[in-house]
């Protein structure tokens, strides 16, 4: 790497930061207005203003880097040719017989670095921090409670419901869980005061499980609930376990020696993130997650769900050809003010995020393509111009 090269990487990195920061700052400082009595509130459980609002506006700062990344990286591109060409340093490089291509190296090859970092974000640390990105200032002890959406088991032919539902521990108050396959002295319903989600996989929840029973053991064969104070069935207790289709699905006390009195253990691949009512446990999922759940046959997936998850693996490189569409514009042969020039990469952004709407609308509705073609369609049509583009700077 040049002295120029590194130059410019420099210069183009930190205007990328000033522009995140910036509108970082205003997103915070303009919320905070508005919950600054609940987050000063929050500094009763011992931690400092700092640390809470770290907390609480981490996870929100990685989310709008996500959102904005690609479009601030595309800005950068501009302001930083703007400010060579201003001092006269673009001039006098390209005088010495250096293309618009070589200058602009670093900066594509930056624009890649920003892209891969953001979809590093997006799989690995956003699903984490999900359940925050739904909470209130007044809800960051994280015991935050949502209406349970209901959910249909089609393997074991149980409707999942319940009065409330709380992520944090993944646990449903006043669960009912609706019998439609043959579950014999059980009947067609269970009622129950708790249900507590345990998969054996997943030791966080045998923790999590256990802390509620007290410390006692439990060895579930497969992930489910483990329903408490069960109220109907009274006789729960005398009931045998059954199963559906062969395949064990409702453990009772009567067989199951881990299992206490007024308990069962209902065994569904039907998890607490589907049964939020709202769609953030989805569109925040990473595409592994988003995978699994297309392939459980338990619950029907729409076609909104399929376009989302080719959406998530187009995403990484429609963003840097979004990037690549605004090169032309650096270059700027025409000699173009900055304003001028930052007008016309707005109406690109535009007409980008309207090719999207569109096809998405299209896969989403089953209208013409399906849902694997919709999500692509963007990159089919813009990937080529980019392409292009960025092989027509080459040489300029």
């Amino acid at each position: 790497m040049t002295r120029i090269d590194r130059y410019i990487l420099v210069l183009f990195v930190r205007t990328v930061v000033v522009c995140y920061l910036s509108l970082s700052g205003i997103f915070i400082v303009f919320h905070a207005f508005t919950a600054l009595d609940d987050l000063i509130e929050q500094t009763s459980r011992g931690d400092s203003l700092p640390i809470v609002l770290a907390k609480f506006y981490g996870p929100y700062l990685l989310l709008l880097f996500d959102m904005t990344g690609a479009v601030i990286t595309l800005m950068a591109f501009l302001f930083t040719a703007g400010w060579l060409r201003r001092t006269g340093e673009l001039t006098a490089t390209l005088s010495a017989g250096v293309s618009h291509g070589r200058l602009m190296r670093p900066m594509v090859i930056a624009t890649a670095a920003i892209i891969l970092l953001q979809l590093f974000s997006r799989e690995m640390f956003i699903p984490r921090f999900r359940d925050s990105l739904d909470m209130k200032a007044k809800q960051l002890a994280g015991d935050i409670e949502q209406p349970v959406s209901p959910t249909y088991d089609q393997i074991t032919g149980v409707l999942i419901e319940g009065e409330t539902l709380t992520m944090a521990t993944g646990t449903i108050d006043q669960p009912n869980l609706r019998l439609y396959a043959d579950f014999g002295e059980v009947g067609d319903l269970i009622l129950a005061d708790q249900a507590i989600w345990v998969d054996p996989d997943d030791p966080a929840t045998l923790m999590e499980a256990s802390e509620h029973l007290g410390a006692r053991p439990i060895e579930p064969p497969r992930a489910g609930y483990l329903v408490r104070g069960v109220t109907r069935p009274e006789s729960i207790d005398s009931c045998p376990s059954r199963s559906v289709l062969d395949v064990p699905t409702l453990l009772t006390a009567k067989d199951t020696n881990w299992l206490a009195a007024g308990e069962c253990f209902l065994m569904t691949t039907v998890d607490p993130v589907m049964l939020q009512t709202n769609e953030t446990g989805t569109r925040l999922a990473s595409v592994v997650e988003l995978g699994t759940r297309l392939r459980n046959p338990a619950v029907e997936s729409s076609l909104a769900l399929r376009v989302f998850l080719h959406e998530r693996i187009v995403r990484a490189p429609l963003d840097f050809a979004l990037v690549m569409l605004v090169l032309p514009l650096v270059v700027n042969v025409r000699g173009r003010k900055l304003f001028v020039l930052i007008g016309m990469a707005f109406w690109i952004v535009v007409g980008f995020f309207a090719l999207k709407t569109l096809a998405g609308t299209l896969g989403s509705n089953g209208i013409w393509v399906g849902p694997a073609v919709a999500a692509w369609i963007p990159l089919l049509v813009i990937g080529p111009i980019a392409y292009v583009r960025l092989r027509q700077v080459q040489t300029v």
